[in-house]
């Protein structure tokens, strides 16, 4: 579809019977750019955060030219929307054909893993290449963060200064990495973690050449602002100063959700309104995955084709199209009382984990894009700028 100014300009012209993905490139341009110009060492995007094709092309035209992906499809994806790119398979458990057809197909040289057997696979499939950069994941607690995701992934910290010894001499280059955990709201949580991975540099007494910081960086929720988005890099920064590692060691970072979640909003049809209930045609088996199942709080805004709403609010819960009991989101969303069949309902901050997680289930899910220019929310990245020709009310979750 062409761009438009605003969501309301879209759907005057276009029917919403579908979801459609409202897209901004031009916040994911400008988290892109934060990036670039903040962090002090080399950014991979995380691609499982969003892999739209529209996404991968902004943030390649944007600069950042590393990828951090985690499956054939998004090697797939990168190669075919990012010329020239570099990709790093970061995740920590591969198949063998996914590792042969990384290092033979695609070029990739870095591979992580968290235990020997991991590391023996990689060694095997590739021969025991020697141009390999290993990158030891190290399990670290995700006090702090929003989403925690520890417990699947990582080395216990008793066994890193022996993966270490072992791995030092097989690879050509060698990292450590961790995850503090999705939405880490405390910048000197990454600190915590990297003075703790000094201590066991130090037990192993091995040149490490690469600190990988993960993801995780905060944006902007209702209820989750994060602190000022520039103390990030800067403690993150003073600890990689003090860190034990080889000289011109790299200091890299995986953001996902931080570079891609402003980016894409969700324009939605309300199909039936049933006293507090609102039946819409997308909900937990799509977009709206996290909403559902992770009770994460979305801003959210009316958007009527015609005539205003009522300025008096009520409390809704949304139910999603598919048949199954479980497609509700709670809420509560605080909504104007005279809500109607027909009306719209755009739910922002959707760019990272929205689209990517659409099931298809019933039959319902897919969206449709469609691009916007407008600012609408608070963004971490610049002061929040209004659309002052639009006549419109302001509704968030609580």
């Amino acid at each position: 579809m062409s761009a438009f100014d605003t969501p309301w300009d879209l759907v005057r012209h276009f029917d919403a019977d579908r979801p459609i993905a409202c897209c901004r490139p031009h916040l994911v341009r400008q988290a892109a750019k934060w990036f670039l110009t903040n962090f002090t060492g080399e950014t991979l995007y995380a691609v499982k955060a969003n892999p739209s094709p529209w996404v991968l092309k902004t943030l390649h035209e944007s600069g950042i030219h590393q990828y951090d992906v985690a499956s054939i499809p998004e090697m797939e994806l990168v190669a075919e929307h990012c010329p020239g790119a570099t990709m790093h398979f970061m995740h920590p458990v591969k198949s063998r054909a996914a590792i042969r057809r990384a290092y033979f197909d695609f070029g990739i040289r870095t591979f992580v893993f968290d235990c020997e057997a991991e590391l023996d696979k990689i060694l095997d499939t590739t021969a025991r290449a020697k141009d390999l950069t290993l990158i030891l994941r190290v399990g670290v607690s995700n006090q702090g963060a929003e989403m925690p995701i520890d417990g699947k992934f990582g080395a216990p910290h008793y066994d890193v200064p022996r993966l270490l010894k072992l791995v030092r001499p097989l690879s050509a280059r060698l990292g450590l990495c961790f995850h503090p955990g999705s939405q880490c709201m405390d910048p000197f949580a990454w600190a915590v973690h990297m003075d703790t991975l000094s201590r066991y540099i130090d037990d192993s007494g091995v040149d490490v050449d690469i600190m990988d910081v993960g993801g995780g960086f905060p944006v902007s929720y209702p209820g989750k602002e994060p602190t000022a988005l520039e103390r990030f890099p800067i403690v993150i920064q003073d600890a990689f100063d003090r860190m034990p590692l080889a000289r011109d060691a790299e200091l890299w970072c995986e953001p996902g959700r931080a570079l891609v979640a402003e980016g894409t909003s969700l324009l939605t049809h309300v199909e039936l309104v049933r006293g507090n209930e609102i039946f819409i045609n997308d909900g937990a088996f799509g977009t709206l995955y996290d909403a559902a199942h992770c009770k994460w709080p979305f801003p959210i805004r009316l958007i009527r084709r015609n005539g205003e709403p009522s300025v008096r609010l009520k409390a809704f819960k949304l139910f999603g199209p598919t048949c199954d009991s479980a497609d509700v989101i709670t809420g509560p969303f605080f909504l104007p009382e005279d809500i109607r069949e027909g009306d719209v309902i755009e739910i922002g901050t959707l760019g990272a984990y929205g689209v990517a997680m659409q099931t298809g289930f019933n039959g319902y899910g897919e969206t449709v894009d469609a691009f916007a220019n407008d600012t609408p929310w608070h963004s971490v990245y610049e002061p929040r700028v209004f659309n002052v020709s639009e006549k419109s009310t302001w509704f968030s979750t609580i």
